[in-house]
């Protein structure tokens, strides 16, 4: 059975859906039809931490369907900007974990990780994949991904 890892930029993934579809995205499905597909060896949500009590339930549900969510803390800057991203995070996890799985899948539509879905190819000899909101996503990651799925109706609430 293909061994799978999933990357989920849970923030990016909320807001591309939220700002393109007015409706979150489905984690379950999601769950259901990579199941299908392979064997789920890592699956690790990456989200910032506001300590909201919303967000404290949908981390919960998160772990129930089988991931592991990683928070960092809301920052909020003196000039009122906040900052809150987990690029490095993710990036350092996939070339953690590319060598000992058959596919990354890849959840966001941030370009800066085309040239990571480049290494983890030719260095791993890895499928890529990624889901993305397509008007959303940098063409440069859809150009780097070797699948690339957009999220529509079907994995929507």
């Amino acid at each position: 059975m293909k061994k799978i890892a999933l990357f989920v930029d849970v923030q990016n993934i909320y807001y591309t859906t939220r700002d393109t579809y007015q409706r979150p995205f489905n984690y379950r499905k999601l769950w259901q039809v990579l199941s299908e597909r392979g064997d789920i060896v890592q699956a690790n949500a990456y989200a910032i931490d506001r300590g909201d009590e919303q967000q404290q339930k949908f981390q919960s549900a998160l772990k129930h369907i089988g991931f592991n969510i990683k928070l960092k803390p809301f920052i909020q800057r003196s000039d009122g900007s906040a900052k809150g991203d987990w690029d490095v995070g993710i990036t350092i996890d996939v070339l953690r974990s590319a060598n000992e799985v058959d596919e990354v899948i890849l959840l966001s539509g941030d370009g800066d990780f085309a040239i990571l879905l480049d290494e983890i190819k030719q260095r791993d000899n890895v499928t890529t994949t990624v889901y993305g909101v397509l008007k959303l996503t940098a063409n440069a990651l859809v150009q780097a991904a070797d699948h690339f799925i957009p999220i529509e109706q079907d994995y929507l609430l």
